[in-house]
């Protein structure tokens, strides 16, 4: 391993999921975006006025220490919330202006322990996909069934589906609700801790497909991780908050650095260079704050 204690770029990478994609898309091509985005819970600002361009056709992971706006982030992009201050814009359309049944054409999201409706089965829940694609006058056709189909495929639950989703674990409940963002098949796409409660293999798993839909489908991803390993594997572009504010944003190489490891989380690190992929790695020494 080689020991980084500058920002550096990375050796070629070796694994087909772990590869960076080019420089990020222009702002002008930027599908999501914020400008000067402030969000809150009642007399509280979590979120203070953050700029983003997200890359398109990209995977984007926010990382940062609990309690410093990640989620808030991701809920403002996906219009759980409404902006204090400042504005999310989605295709160039300010997202709250936008019908909800042609946001959630979109954009998709998983939002973190999402409630499991009562009595459904695994199927049932991943159709709820397709929702927003039916009109008034739209019956269900092929292109749902493929959707679903593949959706189930992707997320190896196809055993399961006639299975009640309650009745599941909470690593298998987590590929479920996967499944139904899938189903949607959006081309923006919001995770919330997506590998909340599963093992490392489903982690990887799940990750793996999340950069195939990226890769394959062109598919923009913003993904809020707490894992800067595999934040750092998996992601083109990292985006590093503290106390609601963004501190650093940019490939692997140029966010997981020493100082901005200190600056964000408050702990003195040597950072390496992973032999299998070249993405970063980081070797906790100790506390400075």
């Amino acid at each position: 391993m080689t020991v980084t204690e500058t920002p550096a770029a990375t050796a070629p990478l070796t694994t087909p999921y772990a590869a960076p994609h080019d420089a990020p898309e222009s702002a002008a091509g930027s599908r999501l975006r914020t400008r000067d985005l402030s969000l809150g819970y009642d007399d509280r600002v979590v979120v203070d006025g953050v700029t983003l361009e997200v890359p398109t056709g990209r995977t984007t992971a926010v990382v940062g220490p609990n309690g410093c706006g990640k989620s808030t982030l991701l809920r403002g992009l996906g219009r759980l919330l409404r902006p204090r201050g400042g504005s999310v814009l989605l295709d160039g359309d300010e997202i709250g202006s936008l019908p909800t049944r042609e946001v959630a054409r979109r954009l998709g999201l998983l939002p973190q322990q999402p409630i499991v409706p009562e009595g459904v089965s695994v199927l049932e829940l991943v159709e709820r996909g397709r929702h927003p694609h039916h009109g008034l006058f739209r019956t269900w056709s092929r292109t749902d069934e493929e959707a679903v189909a593949s959706a189930l495929e992707r997320t190896d639950l196809v055993h399961l589906a006639h299975v009640g989703v309650d009745s599941l674990s909470g690593g298998q409940r987590q590929r479920v609700w996967l499944a139904m963002v899938l189903a949607q098949a959006t081309p923006v796409l919001l995770l919330d801790e997506p590998t909340s409660f599963l093992d490392v293999a489903h982690q990887l798993d799940v990750l793996d497909l999340v950069r195939r839909m990226c890769d394959d489908d062109g598919t923009t991803v913003v993904m809020v991780l707490h894992d800067l390993a595999m934040a750092a594997r998996y992601a083109d572009h990292l985006v590093a908050m503290r106390d609601g504010r963004v501190v650093a944003e940019g490939s692997p190489a140029d966010v997981v650095t020493p100082a901005v490891i200190e600056e964000v989380f408050g702990v003195a690190a040597t950072v390496l260079s992973d032999p299998e992929t070249g993405a970063p790695v980081v070797i906790p020494r100790r506390r400075t704050s």
